[in-house]
């Protein structure tokens, strides 16, 4: 046996041993567990065959009680900040129970990676067995794509697909294909760019027509409404930054990375390294900018290959991402294998070590290291050779913009609850603090435990966590002003409780639960109505004199405040808002009476 067969017997070998390992640790270890990232996919399905309204999927209490209708038991869960059709490819699966639906996914899954190794060998010289050992040695990416039934596999498979048509100059199934990546999850929508730049307009034709065609199940699926209240409240706010924790380092992005630097959240980013929210806005927008506007010009001004350009693409896609894991990095695969055949050993080296150090766990999360990497691949790889005089014209119009950007933001952050009102209670890392309810024994509301939503008490000065064996929502005053109703989701049902303070003991009530909507509140003076609207776009409290007829909007910012409710002695009214967080995830805050008489 020759020394070359005997190579490509030890590196089948190892194609076989790591698959195996991959089979036996991730995959085995996902398909028996039905409570991880799935979960959010498979319940916005089962919604969709149900016809629930999209907009009740981004409010994060009701999606967790339909979580628990569907099966997944003591899960926090959400669907923020997914697009309207994210869950598409699930909806064949959500007649299965939740445990069955997810092996089924991962199956699928292991389709679609060996059908991405095989497509990335027909495009390249490099053999499958070369690009399977590529793949495995981001394992821990890889690994949190199974464990967790998530989503990049498929998406890279997608991109994969659309790069494959395009290097066969198929342009337009190429552009569908990217259309489709884009309409489920946004990641293709860079594209539209490339593919624009170059001129390739056959393209270019099939992404908007695809993203026409998804734009139109959107709408036969939730109605005109839904998908407006999508594309003017939530899509801003994901573009943004502001989906899940957007200050935490486990979301490595230069979104976060900015807020966690130059923002000071009481709760989530007590201790910023200095607190400029003006120049966070800026940057914000001016390195978006920036990006784009490199991506243009280096597809358009200079000769690349389709192979190149397709590869740089796809790492701006994640560098412009606002919301990224461990998983996300999966999709670097198919830039590093684009690129590897063309390069020579030092940039080969690179790469690779890149995608190594992106796709695992690096120490000093709070420095975020990952995106000053992606940062620095972007640069080596698509920066050489730019243009640098149109490229610094672009610069100083991107530092006007980000100028007058920063100022419009900064309007809405001045009226923003966090810059004029008290806010009660800070503990630190709480995400969801919502539905204020006062009673003679203190203030109740609801928030997140570890796996589950409690009630939080806060009296004698202290806050004290009450949790149940199952979701406690929507915490009310009951009648007899001391104990507290509150929503109680568990087995698939809910059900209405009393805790009564003074035993520390709940019980269920027979009555129905009631719905999410809240009426107007007077005051318990009499004296004034607070309420909840969204006539201004994004969700406000208003306050209404029962005497004279006259109404003030009392919250504002490019955000939500809602679920007020008045202290016992008419002075205050307490309330939840999102301001300077993430979409639905709230703090509480004060408002004296004296504030809006003014």
């Amino acid at each position: 046996m020759t020394f070359r067969n005997c190579g490509l017997l030890a590196k089948r070998l190892a194609v076989l041993l790591t698959f195996l390992f991959l089979l036996a640790d991730a995959f085995r270890t996902g398909c028996m567990q039905a409570g991880t990232d799935f979960a959010n996919y498979y319940t916005a399905a089962v919604l969709v065959r149900q016809g629930k309204p999209l907009h009740n999927y981004y409010d994060w209490s009701w999606f967790e009680r339909q979580m628990n209708y569907a099966g997944v038991e003591r899960q926090l869960g959400a669907y923020t900040p997914q697009t309207p059709l994210t869950m598409l490819p699930i909806v064949g699966l959500a007649g299965f129970p939740p445990l069955r639906a997810k092996q089924i996914w991962l199956t699928s899954n292991l389709v679609f990676l060996g059908t991405t190794i095989w497509l990335l060998s027909r495009v390249t010289r490099l053999s499958v067995e070369t690009i399977w050992l590529l793949t495995f040695c981001g394992y821990s990416s890889l690994r949190t794509n199974f464990l967790y039934g998530q989503y990049y596999v498929f998406l890279l498979f997608l991109l994969t697909l659309a790069f494959y048509f395009l290097h066969r100059k198929n342009h337009l199934p190429s552009g569908l294909t990217t259309g489709i990546a884009f309409g489920l999850k946004l990641y293709g929508g860079p594209f539209l760019l490339c593919f624009i730049a170059k001129r390739q307009w056959k393209a270019l034709g099939g992404m908007a027509a695809m993203t026409v065609l998804l734009l139109g199940v959107a709408i036969a699926l939730f109605g005109v409404a839904d998908v407006r209240y999508y594309a003017t409240q939530i899509l801003p706010r994901t573009l943004e930054g502001g989906s899940i924790d957007p200050y935490n380092p486990g979301v490595p992005t230069f979104s976060t990375l900015l807020r966690h630097l130059l923002v000071r959240e009481p709760d989530l980013n007590p201790r910023p390294f200095w607190e400029a929210p003006w120049l966070f806005f800026f940057l914000r927008t001016f390195i978006s900018l920036v990006i784009v506007a490199f991506l243009y010009l280096g597809a358009s001004m200079r000769r690349t290959s389709d192979r190149h350009d397709f590869a740089w693409f796809t790492i701006a896609a994640v560098l412009l991402s606002t919301s990224t894991a461990s998983y996300t990095f999966i999709l670097l695969l198919l830039p590093l294998v684009l690129l590897l055949e063309t390069s020579g050993p030092r940039q080969s080296a690179i790469l690779v070590i890149s995608y190594l150090l992106l796709t695992f766990p690096l120490p000093a999360a709070w420095l975020f290291p990952k995106v000053w990497l992606l940062l620095a691949l972007f640069v080596v790889v698509g920066l050489r050779r730019m243009p640098w005089r149109p490229a610094f014209a672009v610069m100083v119009i991107a530092a006007m913009a980000a100028v007058v950007d920063a100022n419009r933001h900064m309007l809405g952050y001045a009226n923003e609850p966090g810059r004029r009102f008290e806010r009660i209670v800070t503990q630190q890392g709480a995400a969801f603090s919502s539905f204020p309810a006062v009673s003679q024994a203190g203030i109740f509301y609801q928030s997140m435990g570890k796996d589950r939503y409690v009630l939080r008490w806060l009296h004698d000065n202290r806050s004290e966590e009450l949790s149940f064996e199952g979701h406690a929502l929507h915490p009310r005053a009951a009648p007899d002003g001391s104990s507290i109703y509150f929503e109680l989701v568990a087995n698939r049902t809910s059900t209405m409780m009393q805790f009564d303070p003074a035993a520390r003991k709940a019980r269920p009530l027979s009555m129905p639960v009631p719905n999410d909507s809240m009426a107007s509140l007077f005051s318990p003076d009499g004296k004034w109505i607070a309420y909840e609207t969204a006539r201004d776009g994004p969700m406000h409290i208003w306050i209404h004199d029962a005497a004279s007829g006259r109404e003030k909007r009392l919250t504002g910012g490019d955000c939500n405040s809602s679920a007020p409710v008045w202290e016992l002695d008419s002075q205050s009214i307490l309330f939840a808002s999102d301001c300077g967080r993430a979409f639905g995830l709230p703090a509480l805050y004060r408002a004296k009476r004296a504030q809006w008489e003014d």
